[in-house]
């Protein structure tokens, strides 16, 4: 057989293998693990759309909001989401922290500011402001925050609103998640699924 022959059928098989290949992986596998998706977790497949009573999509489940106001100031009706850093906060598309070292004395400063900021605006001593409230997450879209976070904003939010302290306090416990875990950790709860169950009530 000639060096040329062989080449060509060389060259055959590959080709064979790529299209091969790019059929299984690129085209099957993918319509596979989609139609497992669909069938099996349909919400969290879809991005874990949050929808309103009247059938509007709100947001998702997995990524926080800002609830503020035209001027950037927190709105005392809703629970407070942690800091972001993802341009001008919860941004989809720039998604990412500061960066910012624990030494770093700009973020000091920011944390010194925020915790004051927080303390005041809730009614709390400084000493009572967590650390999740003043800190961003890595990823700037995290929409949980601590039960401990949420605690300090209860009575805020139901004097804001005008209901029962109580009240509000029962849908913090039944959106904290996690608990179980501990002492692994202390649970979380959802800002943008707590603030639509109390745009609902």
């Amino acid at each position: 057989m000639s060096s040329a022959l062989r080449a060509g059928r060389t060259l055959l098989a590959a080709v064979v293998i790529m299209i091969a290949l790019t059929v299984v992986l690129g085209v099957v596998y993918p319509l596979v693990i989609t139609g497992i998706g669909q069938l099996a977790f349909p919400w969290q497949a879809n991005g874990s759309v949050l929808h309103d009573k009247q059938g509007a999509a709100v947001g998702s489940a997995l990524l926080g909001q800002s609830f503020v106001d035209a001027d950037g100031d927190p709105l005392p009706r809703y629970f407070q989401s942690r800091p972001s850093e993802a341009a001008d906060g919860y941004a989809g598309t720039s998604s990412g922290g500061s960066n910012l070292g624990p030494e770093s004395a700009t973020l000091i400063a920011e944390i010194r500011q925020r915790t004051t900021q927080i303390a005041t605006f809730n009614g709390v001593p400084e000493s009572e402001v967590p650390a999740d409230a003043v800190t961003a997450s890595a990823s700037g879209l995290d929409p949980d925050i601590s039960p401990a976070y949420a605690q300090i904003q209860v009575a805020r939010v139901a004097r804001a609103r005008g209901i029962p302290v109580a009240e509000v306090a029962a849908l913090v416990r039944r959106y904290t998640q996690g608990l179980d875990a501990a002492p692994l950790g202390e649970g979380t709860v959802n800002v943008v699924e707590l603030n639509l169950a109390l745009d609902e009530r």
